[in-house]
């Protein structure tokens, strides 16, 4: 056997550079992943209070949905009114902002600052008037206030036939009368906004 042939036992492994770590090496990679993490943070709090803060509107929307089931019923007609109402007394109360210096105002005048009763004397308060006691052309200007589509101009009139009207002209409606009743519901409950 020839010594100068290399024999398989002189072959050596080779060694390997250390594993490259994924962490980062400088400060400003630590800072940009602090950034990441903390705006994650942020992001997911917000959708889970905004989540939290349309509870109201989610149950409404089951409430619309089992109502439209029996639309051939005169108490599911009649009870659209009253959700549309109890949605909009269940909306976050920012959505009537008090002017500046408003309660002081109506403390020297005399008069209520409760929001959602509105106003001890409606006719003579600058405050806003919460949707409990807004009449039928406040209660069709609220309504539209709070949605960007346009809805039917005698939509809050609808609304007072379906909860004052006598059964006799509730059971007179066409199908798509009602079918369109519970649309534009539907439509308000989904789209409407408060504004901040």
């Amino acid at each position: 056997m020839n010594p100068n042939v290399p024999s398989i036992d002189q072959l050596k492994e080779i060694a390997l550079p250390a594993p490259v770590s994924y962490a980062p090496q400088t400060w400003g990679w630590w800072v940009l992943l602090a950034a990441l993490v903390l705006t994650a943070l942020i992001i997911g709090a917000r959708r889970y209070w905004q989540w939290r803060r349309d509870r109201y509107r989610r149950e409404a929307l089951v409430r619309l949905a089992q109502l439209q089931k029996r639309s051939d019923d005169l108490n599911a007609l009649r009870e659209l009114p009253e959700l549309l109402k109890r949605v909009a007394l269940s909306m976050p109360p920012r959505h009537m902002k008090i002017p500046v210096g408003a309660g002081l105002l109506a403390k020297a005048s005399g008069q209520s600052t409760s929001i959602l009763n509105g106003p001890a004397s409606s006719r003579a308060s600058p405050l806003p008037q919460g949707p409990a006691a807004l009449d039928r052309d406040g209660w069709q200007a609220y309504l539209q206030r709070h949605i960007k589509q346009p809805l039917p101009a005698d939509f809050s009139q609808q609304l007072a036939l379906l909860a004052y009207a006598p059964e006799s002209t509730l059971r007179a409606l066409p199908a798509e009368q009602r079918q369109h009743l519970f649309d534009t519901c539907k439509l308000w409950v989904e789209h409407h906004h408060v504004a901040a």
